[in-house]
C-alpha cells in the first residue's frame, strides 16, 4: 500500500511538471533571451550609424556611460520623480481612503470618480493635462490664473520636472486610495468606538489605529508603485521629451535616447544593464521591507 502512494505521489508529481513546463519555459524564454542579448549588446561596439564599427568593446560602454554627466542627472530626476510622487499618493491615498470611509451622501459615485484616472492610458492622460489643463494659453489652471488676475504659468518650460510628477501622482493615486480604502474595510469598528469613549480625538484616532492598521497596506503601495515608477517613460515622451535640455530625462527615457535617437545600441544596453541591476535592488530591499511587516 505505501508503495503504491508512493507512486502515485510521483506520477502525480511528474504530471503536475508536464503540465506546468510548456509555460515556465516560455516564461523563461521570454525573460532570458531579451536579457541575454542586452548584457551581449553592452560589451560591443554597436552603432547603426557607424556599422564599420563593430567587435568587442569591453567595459568601455559602461565606462562612456558611468562618466556622462547624463547619467547622474538622469538618476536624480528619477529619484526626485519617485519619491515625490510616492510621498503624494500615500499621503493623499490614505487620507481619501479615511475620508471615504466615512458615510455621506453620493460615496459610492466619489469612490469611482476617484478611482477612474487609473484606467486612463498614460499616453492619453499626459496629452489631457499638456492640451488641456496645463497649456499655457487655453488651459484650465491658465484659466484659472487669469481669473485671479494672476498670470499664467508655461508649466513645461518653468517647472518640467513638477509638471510630470503632478501628471504621473494623478495617474497613481487612485491605485494608492483603492489598495488602502481596501485595507480601511478591515478596521475593527469597535477598537475606534472603544476610542471615542475613552475621549480620543480624531487626530488621536488617525494616528494611533487607523495609520498602523494601514501599514502594511502601504508598504505594498509603495512596493509596487515603486517599481512601475522607475520606468515611467510615457508621460515624459508626449510632454517634454526630457527637456527642457535634461530637466526631465528619467533612466528609462535616457536609455531611450541613447537607442533611438543616438542609434548607440551598445551604450543603451549598458543601460539597460545598470537599470536592471538598479531595480532588482531596490525589489529585493521592498520585498524585505513587505515580509517584515507581515511577519509584525
Amino acid at each position: 500500500m505505501t508503495k503504491t502512494r508512493a507512486s502515485g505521489r510521483t506520477v502525480g508529481g511528474l504530471r503536475t511538471l508536464s503540465l506546468q513546463a510548456p509555460a515556465v519555459t516560455l516564461l523563461l524564454l521570454w525573460m532570458i533571451i531579451p536579457l541575454g542579448m542586452t548584457i551581449w549588446f553592452s560589451f560591443q561596439y554597436y552603432n547603426l550609424l557607424m556599422p564599420g564599427m563593430s567587435g568587442f568593446a569591453g567595459v568601455e560602454n559602461y565606462e562612456y556611460l558611468l562618466t556622462d554627466p547624463a547619467l547622474w542627472k538622469a538618476m536624480g530626476n528619477t529619484l526626485l520623480l519617485v519619491g515625490w510622487v510616492l510621498a503624494i499618493t500615500v499621503v493623499g491615498g490614505t487620507l481619501l481612503a479615511v475620508l471615504f470611509q466615512q458615510d455621506f451622501a453620493g460615496r459610492g459615485i466619489a469612490r469611482v470618480l476617484a478611482i477612474s484616472p487609473f484606467f486612463v492610458m498614460p499616453t492619453v492622460s499626459a496629452l489631457v493635462w499638456k492640451n488641456m489643463m496645463m497649456h499655457p494659453s487655453n488651459g484650465v489652471l491658465a484659466w484659472l490664473a487669469n481669473s485671479f488676475g494672476l498670470p499664467a504659468v508655461d508649466w513645461f518650460s518653468t517647472l518640467p520636472l513638477t509638471s510630470i510628477v503632478i501628471i504621473v501622482a494623478w495617474q497613481w493615486l487612485p491605485f494608492a486610495l483603492l489598495i488602502l480604502l481596501t485595507a480601511m474595510q478591515s478596521l475593527d469598528e469597535d477598537q475606534v468606538e472603544a476610542a471615542r469613549m475613552d475621549g480620543a480625538g480624531p487626530i488621536a484616532i488617525f494616528f494611533f489605529i487607523t495609520l498602523p492598521h494601514l501599514k502594511r497596506a502601504i508598504s505594498v503601495v509603495i512596493m509596487i508603485e515603486m517599481i512601475f515608477l522607475l520606468t515611467i517613460f510615457a508621460e515624459i515622451f508626449v510632454t517634454t521629451s526630457g527637456g527642457p535640455g535634461l530637466a526631465t530625462t528619467n533612466l528609462a527615457y535616457l536609455i531611450y535616447m541613447r537607442a533611438l535617437l543616438d542609434f548607440d545600441v551598445g551604450v543603451a544596453s549598458a543601460g539597460g544593464v545598470i537599470a536592471i541591476i538598479l531595480a532588482n535592488i531596490v525589489a529585493i530591499f521592498l520585498v524585505r521591507m513587505v515580509a517584515k511587516n507581515l511577519e509584525d
